[in-house]
């Protein structure tokens, strides 16, 4: 989901696969983080920019084409709970809103990030990841 030409990442990989190499790889996937997609859209900012979160169906119509076969992907739901508020913020912070709060000064990154996690449900990220496991042809 970091690299947002999957095309090109799939004919890469399978580049350096040799025949009848296998590729199995997790990643997120569609509807990954969606409280806080929903929180980010609430607070008037863009949620995941340059990020793919493929479907299942959508990847196995991709791997056939970069060279694989018998591809196999599908979703599963990966929810991560943290004990505080603050362990939440922290991560936050760090991985999930890197991308929101680099310019930010470290008081602008601490309310965001609080912004943010008081408006998910419970102290909980709902990963969700996108499951791939694709034989080169």
């Amino acid at each position: 989901h970091w690299v947002a030409d999957h095309d090109a990442l799939f004919a890469n990989l399978a580049t350096v696969l040799r025949p009848g190499g296998r590729l199995v790889a997790q990643c997120g996937g569609a509807g990954n983080l969606a409280t806080v997609v929903r929180a980010l859209e609430e607070l008037g900012a863009a949620p995941f920019t340059g990020k793919v979160f493929a479907t299942p169906e959508r990847t196995e119509e991709r791997l056939p084409a970069a060279g694989f076969a018998r591809a196999e992907c599908w979703l599963h739901a990966e929810p991560t709970p943290f004990e505080t508020l603050d362990a939440l913020e922290t991560f936050l912070c760090t991985v999930v809103l890197r991308d929101h709060v680099l310019s930010m000064s470290d008081g602008e990154t601490n309310a965001f990030a609080h912004a943010v996690a008081s408006r998910l449900p419970r102290l909980e990220l709902d990963y969700v990841r996108l499951n791939i496991d694709a034989r080169r042809t």
